[in-house]
């Protein structure tokens, strides 16, 4: 998980925990939830974007001929 090992990832709790307090952790936990979910979500909806483009028709050629 992003290079981190066990011992990383609690001291980064740890520290967490220490510098917002218990009661703010699953507010914060909600709040980060909620942005990945808003993140995949129009993520999602670029990629079903560029899915339903359709490619333009292409365009035959000119029957304008250079003058000599």
């Amino acid at each position: 998980m992003f290079g981190f090992g066990g011992t990383e990832l609690m001291v980064v709790l740890l520290i967490v925990l220490l510098l917002f307090g218990p009661s703010q952790l699953p507010k914060m936990a909600r709040g980060f939830g909620q942005a990945i979910r808003e993140f995949k979500r129009a993520q999602r909806e670029v990629s079903d974007e560029l899915q339903r483009e359709d490619p333009k028709p292409p365009t035959p050629p000119s029957d304008n001929k250079p003058i000599q």
